[in-house]
């Protein structure tokens, strides 16, 4: 990596931002603001989570392009109101990554990976900015705005650091089911809203167990089914196709026979191709 040229690039990038929200720039990008580019952020996080998930360096390494444009152009656009700039950016991470890697920059000496994230957290709470004092819950500090799943999982990983937590996997599950069994008496009482409240109790129960077990986070749980059922769905579809038949054309007891055959075949289940 030449360190020259690569401050000559990311400098160039900031121009190129700096010139798309100028008078004479680009119409749709002088208009935006931090809040009307969330959601595109939040694409282009997924977009690059998905290239990381099919091990594509191409995609890759153009998604995170993607990314950091849109890390520059919220610099720049706090840079016009006076906020700060992406210098400011920069620094700060500099500056906070080898205040909480004391064990890399300093003398500080750590056994394993485990004591690392102790030696983090401890860093982290003695920081000024996030000094425990400018907090009123323990729950404080988990993002509202990503997935609520994770959301979900950050709470009770909070929660679960001060003892508030089950002993055992068996414990959540007979909360599952107290759980389904409050949602099927509130879906057959027509209590629609009692039952979406029951149904989001579910989710949650559900989550407390994956994180409980500790060996993959929720959300790559469900992101592996969304992948199963997807490459299920499209083996129906292929299968169909053969025929000259589509999805909409088959009844409900054609689907399932499909789609028992897509879950036992291997193809459908991995997504390898034969």
């Amino acid at each position: 990596m030449n360190k020259d040229a690569l401050c000559g690039d990311i400098w160039e990038l900031v121009e190129v931002m700096k010139k798309l929200r100028a008078p004479d720039g680009c119409p749709w990008d002088r208009k935006q603001t931090h809040e009307s580019l969330m959601p595109y952020i939040m694409e282009e996080c997924a977009e690059f989570l998905d290239a990381v998930a099919e091990k594509d360096d191409d995609n890759m390494r153009e998604e995170l392009g993607d990314v950091l444009m849109h890390i520059v152009l919220h610099a720049v656009m706090a840079e016009e109101r006076g906020a700060f700039t992406f210098d400011d950016v920069v620094r700060g991470i500099t500056a906070k990554m080898k205040h909480r890697h004391p064990h890399v920059f300093s003398d500080v000496k750590v056994a394993d990976a485990e004591e690392v994230v102790g030696l983090w957290e401890r860093v982290k709470a003695g920081e000024k900015e996030h000094a425990p004092e400018k907090r009123t819950s323990a729950l404080d500090g988990v993002p509202m705005h990503c997935p609520a799943l994770i959301q979900a999982e950050k709470l009770q990983k909070k929660a679960a650091k001060l003892g508030f937590d089950w002993s055992k996997q068996e414990e959540i599950l007979d909360k599952i089911q107290e759980e389904l069994d409050e949602l099927r008496e509130a879906v057959c009482a027509g209590d629609d809203p009692h039952a979406d409240e029951e149904l989001g109790d579910l989710l949650f129960a559900v989550c407390n167990l994956s994180r409980f077990r500790r060996r993959r986070s929720g959300e790559l749980l469900l992101a592996a089914a969304n992948r199963k059922f997807k490459l299920r769905f499209q083996f129906m579809e292929k299968e169909l196709a053969a025929q000259g038949r589509q999805i909409s054309d088959c009844n409900l007891d054609e689907l399932e026979s499909l789609w028992e055959k897509a879950k036992q075949n291997k193809v459908a289940e991995t997504g390898e191709t034969l």
